[in-house]
Protein backbone atom coordinates (compact mmCIF):
# COMPACT_ATOMS: atom_id res chain seq x y z
CA UNK A 1 0.00 0.00 0.00
CA UNK A 2 1.22 3.17 -1.27
CA UNK A 3 1.41 6.31 1.72
CA UNK A 4 -1.68 8.62 1.14
CA UNK A 5 -1.24 11.83 2.74
CA UNK A 6 -4.52 13.65 3.58
CA UNK A 7 -4.10 17.39 3.57
CA UNK A 8 -4.29 20.72 1.68
CA UNK A 9 -1.80 21.61 -0.26
CA UNK A 10 -1.02 24.68 0.92
CA UNK A 11 -0.67 23.75 4.88
CA UNK A 12 2.46 25.08 6.68
CA UNK A 13 1.96 21.91 8.19
CA UNK A 14 1.90 19.35 5.24
CA UNK A 15 4.97 20.98 4.04
CA UNK A 16 7.40 19.19 6.94
CA UNK A 17 5.76 15.46 5.86
CA UNK A 18 6.42 16.49 2.36
CA UNK A 19 10.02 18.14 2.15
CA UNK A 20 11.13 15.39 4.73
CA UNK A 21 10.09 12.49 2.02
CA UNK A 22 12.30 14.49 -0.76
CA UNK A 23 15.03 14.37 1.54
CA UNK A 24 14.41 10.72 2.29
CA UNK A 25 13.14 9.43 -1.08
CA UNK A 26 10.14 8.37 0.16
CA UNK A 27 7.50 8.24 -2.14
CA UNK A 28 4.05 9.90 -0.51
CA UNK A 29 0.85 10.54 -2.71
CA UNK A 30 -1.54 13.08 -1.75
CA UNK A 31 -5.17 11.79 -1.59
CA UNK A 32 -6.89 12.90 -4.91
CA UNK A 33 -9.77 15.59 -4.27
CA UNK A 34 -8.93 16.08 -1.10
CA UNK A 35 -11.21 19.55 -0.28
CA UNK A 36 -10.56 20.88 3.00
CA UNK A 37 -13.93 21.47 4.96
CA UNK A 38 -15.65 18.48 3.11
CA UNK A 39 -12.80 15.54 2.99
CA UNK A 40 -12.01 15.88 6.76
CA UNK A 41 -15.62 15.85 8.11
CA UNK A 42 -16.11 12.62 6.01
CA UNK A 43 -17.34 9.12 8.05
CA UNK A 44 -13.88 7.76 6.26
CA UNK A 45 -11.39 10.38 7.84
CA UNK A 46 -12.84 10.48 10.85
CA UNK A 47 -12.03 7.15 12.07
CA UNK A 48 -8.37 8.13 10.36
CA UNK A 49 -8.19 11.12 12.98
CA UNK A 50 -11.32 11.84 15.51
CA UNK A 51 -10.90 15.41 15.44
CA UNK A 52 -11.02 16.02 11.74
CA UNK A 53 -7.87 17.83 11.81
CA UNK A 54 -5.08 17.55 9.04
CA UNK A 55 -2.89 16.47 8.08
CA UNK A 56 -3.34 12.42 8.38
CA UNK A 57 -1.01 9.96 6.78
CA UNK A 58 -2.32 6.40 5.68
CA UNK A 59 0.21 3.62 6.05
CA UNK A 60 0.41 -0.09 5.54
CA UNK A 61 0.11 -0.77 9.50
CA UNK A 62 -2.61 2.01 9.95
CA UNK A 63 -3.06 5.93 10.10
CA UNK A 64 -1.31 8.30 11.81
CA UNK A 65 -2.07 12.27 12.64
CA UNK A 66 0.02 14.96 14.11
CA UNK A 67 2.27 16.42 11.50
CA UNK A 68 5.25 15.94 13.82
CA UNK A 69 4.90 12.41 14.03
CA UNK A 70 4.19 11.89 10.47
CA UNK A 71 7.48 13.86 9.85
CA UNK A 72 9.29 11.46 12.24
CA UNK A 73 7.86 8.30 10.94
CA UNK A 74 8.38 9.28 6.96
CA UNK A 75 12.17 10.21 8.32
CA UNK A 76 12.53 7.05 10.03
CA UNK A 77 11.69 4.89 6.98
CA UNK A 78 14.74 5.87 5.41
CA UNK A 79 17.86 3.63 7.44
CA UNK A 80 20.50 5.55 9.31
CA UNK A 81 18.64 8.64 7.69
CA UNK A 82 20.57 11.70 8.04
CA UNK A 83 17.80 14.02 8.93
CA UNK A 84 18.44 12.68 12.39
CA UNK A 85 21.64 12.88 12.69
CA UNK A 86 24.57 10.48 13.37
CA UNK A 87 24.97 9.83 17.24
CA UNK A 88 22.76 9.82 19.98
CA UNK A 89 23.40 13.42 21.56
CA UNK A 90 22.44 14.59 17.46
CA UNK A 91 18.88 12.90 17.81
CA UNK A 92 18.49 14.70 21.50
CA UNK A 93 19.18 17.68 20.36
CA UNK A 94 17.45 17.51 16.90
CA UNK A 95 14.05 16.53 19.21
CA UNK A 96 14.94 19.68 21.53
CA UNK A 97 14.86 21.91 18.35
CA UNK A 98 11.61 20.32 17.27
CA UNK A 99 10.07 20.69 20.96
CA UNK A 100 11.17 24.58 20.84
CA UNK A 101 9.92 24.99 17.22
CA UNK A 102 6.51 23.87 18.61
CA UNK A 103 5.92 25.05 21.71
CA UNK A 104 8.13 28.45 21.63
CA UNK A 105 7.78 29.92 17.97
CA UNK A 106 4.59 28.01 16.63
CA UNK A 107 1.94 28.28 19.21
CA UNK A 108 2.85 31.97 19.81
CA UNK A 109 2.40 32.63 16.05
CA UNK A 110 -0.56 30.58 16.35
CA UNK A 111 -2.03 33.18 18.97
CA UNK A 112 -1.11 36.10 17.02
CA UNK A 113 -2.97 34.91 13.66
CA UNK A 114 -5.87 32.73 15.04
CA UNK A 115 -7.77 35.90 16.10
CA UNK A 116 -6.68 38.06 13.42
CA UNK A 117 -8.33 35.36 11.17
CA UNK A 118 -11.51 35.18 12.88
CA UNK A 119 -10.72 31.94 14.06
CA UNK A 120 -10.20 33.20 17.87
CA UNK A 121 -11.55 36.10 19.71
CA UNK A 122 -9.48 39.37 19.14
CA UNK A 123 -7.59 40.58 22.56
CA UNK A 124 -5.12 43.18 22.17
CA UNK A 125 -3.49 42.34 25.68
CA UNK A 126 -3.20 39.16 24.79
CA UNK A 127 -2.14 39.99 21.02
CA UNK A 128 0.68 41.83 22.65
CA UNK A 129 1.49 38.89 24.98
CA UNK A 130 2.03 36.75 22.24
CA UNK A 131 4.51 38.55 20.42
CA UNK A 132 6.16 38.90 23.61
CA UNK A 133 6.74 35.29 24.11
CA UNK A 134 7.65 35.10 19.93
CA UNK A 135 10.26 37.49 20.39
CA UNK A 136 11.87 35.81 23.63
CA UNK A 137 12.01 32.42 21.17
CA UNK A 138 13.51 34.34 18.60
CA UNK A 139 15.82 35.93 20.01
CA UNK A 140 17.20 32.55 21.74
CA UNK A 141 16.79 31.14 18.23
CA UNK A 142 19.07 34.06 16.84
CA UNK A 143 21.78 33.65 19.74
CA UNK A 144 21.89 30.02 18.39
CA UNK A 145 22.06 30.33 14.57
CA UNK A 146 24.95 33.19 14.92
CA UNK A 147 27.39 30.76 15.25
CA UNK A 148 25.33 27.97 13.11
CA UNK A 149 24.16 27.59 9.61
CA UNK A 150 22.08 24.48 10.86
CA UNK A 151 19.94 24.05 13.98
CA UNK A 152 22.24 20.49 14.40
CA UNK A 153 25.46 19.43 12.82
CA UNK A 154 26.69 20.74 10.11
CA UNK A 155 23.55 20.08 7.33
CA UNK A 156 19.93 19.66 7.46
CA UNK A 157 18.00 17.80 10.08
CA UNK A 158 14.39 17.19 10.51
CA UNK A 159 14.68 20.25 13.25
CA UNK A 160 15.38 22.72 10.29
CA UNK A 161 12.32 21.23 8.77
CA UNK A 162 9.70 21.57 11.43
CA UNK A 163 11.62 24.95 12.26
CA UNK A 164 11.75 26.36 9.19
CA UNK A 165 7.99 25.31 7.77
CA UNK A 166 6.92 26.35 11.66
CA UNK A 167 8.44 29.85 10.47
CA UNK A 168 6.98 30.15 7.34
CA UNK A 169 3.54 31.22 8.55
CA UNK A 170 5.38 33.65 10.29
CA UNK A 171 7.53 35.68 7.51
CA UNK A 172 4.31 35.42 5.09
CA UNK A 173 1.43 36.38 6.92
CA UNK A 174 2.94 38.33 10.15
CA UNK A 175 6.26 39.10 10.76
CA UNK A 176 7.36 42.16 8.34
CA UNK A 177 10.59 43.09 7.11
CA UNK A 178 10.57 45.48 9.89
CA UNK A 179 9.67 42.74 12.34
CA UNK A 180 12.16 40.70 11.72
CA UNK A 181 15.23 42.48 10.88
CA UNK A 182 15.42 42.60 14.80
CA UNK A 183 16.85 38.72 14.39
CA UNK A 184 19.26 38.69 11.55
CA UNK A 185 20.40 35.09 11.70
CA UNK A 186 16.69 34.01 11.85
CA UNK A 187 16.37 35.76 8.43
CA UNK A 188 19.49 34.44 6.91
CA UNK A 189 18.69 30.89 8.43
CA UNK A 190 15.00 30.98 7.42
CA UNK A 191 15.79 32.41 3.50
CA UNK A 192 18.75 29.63 3.38
CA UNK A 193 16.80 26.87 4.40
CA UNK A 194 13.26 28.08 1.54
CA UNK A 195 15.92 28.19 -0.99
CA UNK A 196 17.04 24.65 -0.54
CA UNK A 197 16.14 22.57 -3.29
CA UNK A 198 13.87 20.07 -0.98
CA UNK A 199 12.57 22.94 0.30
CA UNK A 200 11.69 24.94 -2.90
CA UNK A 201 10.10 21.93 -4.55
CA UNK A 202 7.49 22.11 -1.77
CA UNK A 203 6.86 25.70 -1.39
CA UNK A 204 7.89 27.28 -4.13
CA UNK A 205 8.56 31.23 -4.11
CA UNK A 206 8.32 32.24 -0.49
CA UNK A 207 7.55 36.12 -0.20
CA UNK A 208 7.48 38.31 2.85
CA UNK A 209 4.61 39.98 4.50
CA UNK A 210 4.66 43.36 3.30
CA UNK A 211 2.14 43.73 6.10
CA UNK A 212 0.32 41.97 9.08
CA UNK A 213 -2.78 40.38 8.21
CA UNK A 214 -5.88 42.73 9.12
CA UNK A 215 -7.99 41.56 12.16
CA UNK A 216 -10.94 39.60 10.15
CA UNK A 217 -14.70 41.35 10.53
CA UNK A 218 -17.39 38.69 12.29
CA UNK A 219 -19.90 38.14 9.69
CA UNK A 220 -23.15 39.76 10.67
CA UNK A 221 -25.43 37.69 11.69
CA UNK A 222 -28.44 36.35 9.16
CA UNK A 223 -32.06 37.38 10.36
CA UNK A 224 -34.35 34.75 10.80
CA UNK A 225 -36.73 34.35 7.91
CA UNK A 226 -40.18 35.98 8.72
CA UNK A 227 -42.21 33.45 6.89
CA UNK A 228 -45.58 32.25 9.01
CA UNK A 229 -45.46 29.02 10.77
CA UNK A 230 -47.64 27.05 8.87
CA UNK A 231 -50.98 26.16 10.79
CA UNK A 232 -51.65 22.90 12.29
CA UNK A 233 -54.45 20.95 11.17
CA UNK A 234 -57.93 20.61 13.63
CA UNK A 235 -56.53 23.83 15.36
CA UNK A 236 -59.10 25.37 17.31
CA UNK A 237 -59.86 28.88 16.45
CA UNK A 238 -58.28 31.44 18.34
CA UNK A 239 -61.10 33.84 20.08
CA UNK A 240 -61.22 37.12 19.02
CA UNK A 241 -58.54 39.72 19.76
CA UNK A 242 -59.88 42.24 21.95
CA UNK A 243 -59.94 45.53 20.53
CA UNK A 244 -57.05 47.88 21.64
CA UNK A 245 -58.51 51.44 23.35
CA UNK A 246 -57.89 53.56 20.07
CA UNK A 247 -54.82 55.73 20.94
CA UNK A 248 -56.19 59.23 21.48
CA UNK A 249 -56.55 61.97 18.85
CA UNK A 250 -53.59 64.75 19.34
CA UNK A 251 -55.39 67.66 19.93
CA UNK A 252 -55.91 70.60 18.01
CA UNK A 253 -52.29 72.19 17.27
CA UNK A 254 -50.53 69.15 18.00
CA UNK A 255 -49.10 66.91 15.96
CA UNK A 256 -48.07 62.83 16.29
CA UNK A 257 -44.23 62.51 16.94
CA UNK A 258 -43.05 61.25 14.09
CA UNK A 259 -39.90 58.66 14.50
CA UNK A 260 -36.70 60.58 14.53
CA UNK A 261 -34.58 60.59 11.92
CA UNK A 262 -30.68 59.17 12.50
CA UNK A 263 -28.44 62.61 12.85
CA UNK A 264 -26.26 62.86 10.04
CA UNK A 265 -22.47 63.43 11.10
CA UNK A 266 -21.57 67.18 11.06
CA UNK A 267 -18.84 66.43 8.16
CA UNK A 268 -21.51 65.28 5.45
CA UNK A 269 -22.79 68.93 6.19
CA UNK A 270 -20.13 70.87 5.12
CA UNK A 271 -20.00 72.11 1.95
CA UNK A 272 -19.27 70.40 -0.78
CA UNK A 273 -14.98 69.88 -2.26
CA UNK A 274 -13.36 70.08 -5.05
CA UNK A 275 -11.12 67.64 -3.37
CA UNK A 276 -12.82 64.14 -3.56
CA UNK A 277 -10.65 62.36 -0.58
CA UNK A 278 -10.78 58.67 -2.48
CA UNK A 279 -9.52 60.07 -5.48
CA UNK A 280 -6.48 60.80 -3.58
CA UNK A 281 -6.21 57.74 -1.81
CA UNK A 282 -6.43 55.90 -5.15
CA UNK A 283 -3.55 58.20 -6.25
CA UNK A 284 -1.73 57.46 -3.33
CA UNK A 285 -1.70 54.18 -3.69
CA UNK A 286 -1.67 53.20 -7.24
CA UNK A 287 1.89 55.33 -7.44
CA UNK A 288 5.03 52.71 -7.89
CA UNK A 289 7.56 54.71 -9.44
CA UNK A 290 8.05 58.95 -9.82
CA UNK A 291 6.37 59.19 -6.28
CA UNK A 292 7.23 62.94 -5.81
CA UNK A 293 6.38 64.18 -9.09
CA UNK A 294 3.34 61.98 -9.25
CA UNK A 295 1.63 61.84 -6.31
CA UNK A 296 2.87 64.40 -4.27
CA UNK A 297 2.52 66.86 -7.23
CA UNK A 298 -0.94 65.40 -7.54
CA UNK A 299 -2.04 65.91 -3.83
CA UNK A 300 -1.39 69.95 -3.52
CA UNK A 301 -3.03 69.78 -6.80
CA UNK A 302 -5.94 68.32 -5.48
CA UNK A 303 -5.73 69.78 -2.07
CA UNK A 304 -8.47 71.90 -0.67
CA UNK A 305 -7.59 74.01 2.11
CA UNK A 306 -11.17 75.35 2.42
CA UNK A 307 -12.57 72.06 2.69
CA UNK A 308 -9.74 70.03 4.33
CA UNK A 309 -6.62 70.43 6.88
CA UNK A 310 -3.86 68.90 7.55
CA UNK A 311 -2.23 68.06 10.82
CA UNK A 312 0.47 67.18 12.30
CA UNK A 313 0.82 64.71 15.05
CA UNK A 314 3.78 63.88 17.82
CA UNK A 315 3.74 61.47 20.65
CA UNK A 316 3.93 62.74 24.06
CA UNK A 317 5.64 59.80 25.52
CA UNK A 318 8.45 59.12 23.07
CA UNK A 319 11.25 58.59 25.26
CA UNK A 320 9.07 55.09 26.39
CA UNK A 321 9.17 53.85 23.00
CA UNK A 322 12.14 51.56 24.22
CA UNK A 323 11.34 48.19 22.34
CA UNK A 324 10.13 48.21 18.32
CA UNK A 325 7.84 45.84 17.95
CA UNK A 326 5.95 47.41 20.84
CA UNK A 327 6.27 50.75 19.66
CA UNK A 328 4.85 49.43 16.29
CA UNK A 329 2.24 48.08 17.64
CA UNK A 330 0.74 51.10 20.02
CA UNK A 331 0.84 52.96 16.30
CA UNK A 332 -1.00 49.86 14.77
CA UNK A 333 -3.14 49.78 17.61
CA UNK A 334 -4.30 53.55 16.88
CA UNK A 335 -4.93 52.90 13.32
CA UNK A 336 -7.39 49.93 14.04
CA UNK A 337 -9.13 52.71 16.34
CA UNK A 338 -9.00 55.68 13.76
CA UNK A 339 -11.54 53.19 11.64
CA UNK A 340 -14.09 55.49 12.70
CA UNK A 341 -12.92 58.13 10.12
CA UNK A 342 -12.18 56.68 7.49
CA UNK A 343 -14.57 58.53 5.28
CA UNK A 344 -12.99 61.41 6.28
CA UNK A 345 -9.26 61.16 6.87
CA UNK A 346 -5.78 60.31 5.60
CA UNK A 347 -2.93 59.66 7.60
CA UNK A 348 0.47 58.97 7.78
CA UNK A 349 2.82 57.49 10.76
CA UNK A 350 5.98 57.20 11.05
CA UNK A 351 8.19 55.75 13.40
CA UNK A 352 11.80 57.38 13.69
CA UNK A 353 15.03 56.26 14.48
CA UNK A 354 17.33 52.97 14.18
CA UNK A 355 17.80 52.84 17.91
CA UNK A 356 15.46 53.14 21.51
CA UNK A 357 13.90 55.47 21.96
CA UNK A 358 11.70 55.55 18.57
CA UNK A 359 10.05 58.85 17.75
CA UNK A 360 6.28 58.30 16.57
CA UNK A 361 4.94 61.46 14.61
CA UNK A 362 2.10 61.88 11.75
CA UNK A 363 0.68 64.06 9.60
CA UNK A 364 -3.42 63.59 9.25
CA UNK A 365 -5.50 64.94 6.64
CA UNK A 366 -9.70 66.16 8.00
CA UNK A 367 -12.23 67.33 6.25
CA UNK A 368 -13.12 70.50 7.79
CA UNK A 369 -11.26 73.06 9.55
CA UNK A 370 -10.83 70.95 13.01
CA UNK A 371 -10.10 67.85 14.19
CA UNK A 372 -13.12 65.59 13.91
CA UNK A 373 -15.12 66.26 17.35
CA UNK A 374 -16.77 62.60 17.30
CA UNK A 375 -12.71 61.67 16.33
CA UNK A 376 -11.53 63.42 19.64
CA UNK A 377 -14.29 61.84 21.54
CA UNK A 378 -14.46 58.14 20.46
CA UNK A 379 -10.79 57.42 19.89
CA UNK A 380 -8.81 58.06 22.79
CA UNK A 381 -5.14 57.79 21.53
CA UNK A 382 -6.06 61.44 20.28
CA UNK A 383 -5.15 62.97 23.36
CA UNK A 384 -1.67 60.77 23.61
CA UNK A 385 -0.03 63.14 20.72
CA UNK A 386 0.52 66.88 20.32
CA UNK A 387 -1.34 68.29 17.66
CA UNK A 388 -0.44 71.28 15.36
CA UNK A 389 -2.85 72.59 12.59
CA UNK A 390 -0.24 72.84 9.41
CA UNK A 391 0.08 76.50 7.63
CA UNK A 392 0.23 75.83 4.05
CA UNK A 393 1.90 79.23 3.34
CA UNK A 394 4.94 78.61 5.41
CA UNK A 395 6.92 76.25 2.63
CA UNK A 396 8.72 74.16 5.44
CA UNK A 397 5.85 73.25 6.93
CA UNK A 398 5.09 71.92 2.95
CA UNK A 399 7.76 70.42 2.53
CA UNK A 400 7.31 68.33 5.71
CA UNK A 401 4.09 67.11 4.72
CA UNK A 402 5.48 66.50 1.14
CA UNK A 403 8.41 64.08 2.96
CA UNK A 404 6.07 62.84 5.42
CA UNK A 405 3.82 61.22 2.58
CA UNK A 406 6.68 60.10 0.96
CA UNK A 407 8.09 58.29 3.59
CA UNK A 408 11.13 60.12 2.64
CA UNK A 409 14.48 59.16 4.57
CA UNK A 410 16.36 60.03 6.37
CA UNK A 411 13.27 61.77 7.64
CA UNK A 412 14.35 65.10 9.93
CA UNK A 413 18.07 63.36 9.52
CA UNK A 414 16.93 59.76 11.02
CA UNK A 415 16.34 56.77 9.42
CA UNK A 416 12.55 55.25 9.78
CA UNK A 417 11.96 52.00 11.33
CA UNK A 418 8.44 51.79 9.86
CA UNK A 419 5.32 54.12 8.17
CA UNK A 420 2.34 53.45 8.13
CA UNK A 421 -0.41 54.82 6.00
CA UNK A 422 -4.14 55.09 6.94
CA UNK A 423 -6.37 55.27 3.70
Amino acid sequence: MALIFHAGKTNKNSYKTLIAAEYSGVKVELAPNFTMGVSNKTPEFLKMNPIGKIPVLETPDGPIFESNAIARYVTRLKADNPLYGSSLIDYAHIEQWIDFASLEIDAHLLSWYRPRMGRAVYLPPAEEQAITSLKRALDALNAHLASNTFLVGHSVTLADIITTCNLYMGFTHLMTKSFTSEFPHVERYFWTMVNQPNFKKILGEVKQAESVIPIAKKPSQPKESAKPKPKPKDEPKKEAKKEEPAKPKPEAGEEEEAPKPKPKNPLDLLPPSKMILDDWKRLYSNTKTNFREVAIKGFWDMYDPEGYSLWFCDYKYNDENTVSFVTLNKVGGFLQRMDLARKYAFGKMLVIGSEPPFKVKGLWLFRGQEIPQFVLDECYDMELYEWKKVDITDEEQKERVSQMIEDYEPFEGQPLLDAKCFK
